[in-house]
């Protein structure tokens, strides 16, 4: 029988773990796909800036991922912004939020800013911690306890295990957890069939697996209707109150930012501009909220996969090469020249965005392949990770940003960029960890590309904290609609 909610509160839990590792994704896709099946429409969100865990959860719930994140969007985004996810396309019975690394781990030297439980408090909601209980037993519950105990603002409403191994771990490990008063919500056994595949920056993106993904989400189904009491988490999730904030909504959202000297773009007159974005197995990355935003300012927004479309879009005014993974299908880019050659036409007449994987693209070789040739510099993979959040400052006008908006972004690649920086750059980045090569980042250095028609860097920021970055974007659009 379907499960229903008839609350007028929106239902819903973050699911947490003691550390990355846990098997926090696999859970957290299985149970919005349990659920889906159940019959409820199902909202999922990732806490954090991670655009490959959203990607599952799309797979699972038919509705885009969305993302989490005070660090990028300001903390007083994060319940409007998870009310405009569980609104859309339909409006959500429940909202799964899967956690980031451990419960309480957040940006370094804040003392849990935007962590999972930082996200749980911000939302009210209650968390269930999902625990590898592969090598312990009575254990766990002296790790469930510190977890549930650290924090008063944090509720831990219940358990789930994962990586259990045989009946008797199952009777010893809920036998301990009683004993301190903890809820067991499921106990999944080991299976080989829920694996997901991982590389250089994490899993492999659900876009990459689309062959495979009917079985693995079958698979990810039945393990958790198998071990899961869907009916009690339920019911955990409909204890959370009701949101107060009202639901975040991008058009509102483009009236209150630093719109841009000039016609409005959200009042546009005529056609409306095209914007073509990358997409595709290469770039598999962009937040749904900065689409809607350039929606909202006016753009019609339009899909292209760079390893194979040659051509740009009829009406195409602007581009938007968001991030991905080039550096793993650099040769069938290269091999399709008509859209390197037209990306590079267009760069000197329409505006371009480029965040990471786009900025590798528009470089003149990746990995000794040929790319789009509009920036004069080269890329290549890296030993080193680069991984974490930045602030930046813009260095002067450009196609996105004004000199001296300040942004809230993240990095997350194993490439570089030489040189990492043209004589106008797109950002200043303020003092944190090194790009890669151990060294610490001094206050105000370069990072990008930027000009009146160009903003290529490695910097993803989320517009939904910076709404003039869109509005900038759509009216330089609209600007060279007019001038063809």
């Amino acid at each position: 029988m379907a499960l229903s909610v008839q609350d007028a509160a929106l239902p819903r839990l973050v699911l947490a773990a003691p550390a990355s590792g846990h098997g926090k994704t696999t859970v957290a896709t299985g149970l919005m796909a349990a659920l889906t099946s159940s019959g409820m429409e199902v909202s999922g969100h990732k806490v954090g800036p991670d655009y490959i865990d959203p990607s599952y959860h799309a797979l699972a719930t038919g509705r885009a991922g969305r993302n989490l994140d005070p660090h990028l969007q300001g903390t007083e985004r994060i319940v409007p912004l998870l009310r405009h996810g569980a609104a859309r396309p339909r409006p959500a019975e429940i909202a799964v939020v899967e956690g980031v690394m451990g419960l309480f781990d957040g940006a370094l030297g804040t003392e849990g800013f935007a962590s999972t439980a930082h996200v749980a408090r911000l939302t009210a909601s209650p968390v269930v911690l999902v625990v590898d209980a592969s090598a312990a037993a009575r254990s766990v519950a002296a790790l469930v306890h510190g977890f549930a105990t650290f924090d008063p603002g944090v509720h831990v409403a219940g358990v789930i295990l994962n990586k259990v191994g045989s009946p008797r771990h199952e009777a010893e490990l809920r036998a301990s957890l009683d004993s301190i008063g903890m809820p067991v919500l499921g106990a999944l056994h080991r299976s080989d069939a829920v694996s997901a595949p991982s590389r250089h920056l994490g899993l492999v993106p659900v876009h990459e697996r689309h062959r495979e993904s009917g079985h693995l989400l079958d698979a990810l189904r039945a393990w958790i209707a198998d071990g899961v009491d869907l009916e009690a988490l339920v019911r955990v999730a409909r204890t959370a109150g009701a949101l107060t904030e009202p639901e975040w909504d991008p058009a509102a959202a483009l009236g209150t930012g630093a719109v841009p000297t000039g016609p409005t773009p959200t009042t546009p007159s005529g056609p409306r501009p095209v914007v073509a974005a990358a997409a595709g197995a290469a770039f598999t990355f962009r937040y749904a909220e900065n689409v809607e935003l350039l929606e909202a300012a006016g753009v019609d927004v339009v899909d292209i996969d760079p390893t194979h479309d040659e051509v740009l879009p009829d009406g195409c005014s602007g581009l938007y090469f968001g991030g991905g993974f080039p550096e793993v299908h650099a040769a069938p880019l290269a091999e399709n020249a008509p859209l390197r050659r037209a990306v590079a036409h267009a760069a000197g007449r329409m505006p371009v965005v480029a965040e990471c994987a786009g900025l590798t693209y528009l470089c003149r070789e990746l990995d000794g392949q040929p790319m789009a040739g509009v920036l004069d510099a080269s890329a290549r993979m890296t030993e080193r990770r680069t991984l974490g959040y930045r602030t930046a400052t813009a260095a002067g006008d450009n196609v996105l940003a004004a000199t001296g908006d300040d942004v809230t972004g993240h990095e997350f690649h194993r490439t570089r960029v030489t040189p990492d920086a043209g004589p106008a750059p797109a950002w200043l980045l303020a003092a944190g960890p090194g790009r890669g090569d151990g060294d610490a980042a001094a206050t105000g250095t370069p990072e990008g590309f930027a000009g009146p028609l160009l903003h290529a860097s490695y910097l993803h920021v989320h517009w939904a904290g910076r709404t003039s970055l869109p509005a900038r974007f759509a009216a330089a659009a609209r600007r060279a609609q007019h001038a063809t």
